[in-house]
């Protein structure tokens, strides 16, 4: 991985993806991709529709990458909305991506999500292969993403890579319509208000991981002995499983006065309730070393502390 082109530079995983991959790899090394850029963003940028392929192709032609990372996707709650939308850009965006790397036989990261599971999977210790039939659009997305990953490197030899992502949290980048993002909003409405409204209901739990785990784990997975990859487009990670209560209780230690209410959403809540309260990666550890370094009380004190420098 010498030079790579990630698609959906804008998003939230992807505007820190980016700065962070430079900082590895060298800036000119790094070739951001979306259907808009912002103005401060320096080094090698193309506007891509991913629902283009052959824009795709271009592009990654064009700057000659040996790598693509596929994060351009339409979340889970913004893909319960728009479903059609959904499909068009998470499954139709993926192909091409894939047909790209194959054509100029690229390496290929594309992430998954515990959005892949469903209301009859194990939710406590969700193990790495077990029951998935999920019920929303974007859940079908990821487990026919990760099939499709799988065909392409049985199918053609591609290397693909990709992890389950649980909810990310990001003091840099603004929710962007994800069930998990009640825990961004939360410390963000602490830093201004005191006091926050969840709209996932008390006792929900749900994975999560703060990004600068999310974005080590990329890279660790991307730069991992492809003869130790087993599981290779799906594996399960994780850092935090948590409730918005225990986002409240981690706050307070900091600002003794946060208040905490509920008028809970009832399409987010049926999506956070299908999903697992916790999941087993052991299977990341023992193939490539996945770890994640922060916990809920260290992510928090990490958090604050950067919003307030804000």
């Amino acid at each position: 991985m010498k030079k790579i082109l990630v698609t959906g530079a804008m998003g939230q995983i992807g505007s820190e993806l980016v700065e962070n991959l430079r900082e590895n790899y060298g800036s000119s090394n790094v070739v951001g991709s979306d259907l808009w850029k912002k103005e401060e963003m320096e080094g090698p940028f193309e506007i891509v529709d991913v629902t283009d392929g052959q824009a795709i192709h271009d592009a990654a032609k064009k700057h000659n990458v040996d790598t693509i990372m596929h994060l351009a996707a339409l979340l889970s709650a913004k893909a319960e909305s728009a479903p059609q939308l959904a499909w068009d850009l998470n499954m139709g965006g993926l192909i091409n991506a894939l047909e790209a790397a194959r054509e100029l036989d690229l390496q290929f990261f594309t992430p998954s999500s515990i959005g892949a599971f469903g209301p009859t999977t194990p939710k406590r210790n969700t193990p790495q292969e077990t029951i998935m039939r999920p019920t929303t659009m974007y859940g079908v997305n990821k487990v026919a993403g990760e099939l499709l990953c799988d065909y392409y490197y049985f199918r053609y030899g591609l290397d693909t890579r990709g992890v389950r992502y649980p909810g990310l949290i990001s003091c840099v980048t603004p929710p962007g319509g994800g069930t998990t993002d009640y825990a961004v909003e939360i410390y963000h409405e602490a830093m201004k208000y005191k006091k926050y409204t969840s709209y996932i209901a008390e006792n929900t739990y749900m994975d999560m991981m703060y990004m600068p785990d999310a974005l080590n784990a990329i890279i660790k997975l991307m730069e991992a002995d492809p003869d130790k990859l087993v599981n290779r487009n799906a594996y399960n990670i994780s850092a935090i499983s948590a409730a918005p209560e225990d986002f409240g209780n981690a706050i307070r230690k900091h600002i003794p006065e946060f208040e905490l209410n509920y008028n809970v959403d009832p399409v987010r809540q049926q999506i956070a309730e299908s999903w697992p309260d916790n999941i087993d990666s052991s299977a990341a550890k023992a193939e490539w070393g996945f770890e994640a370094a922060y916990d809920i009380d260290k992510m928090t004190e990490d958090m604050l502390a950067k919003l307030r420098s804000i």
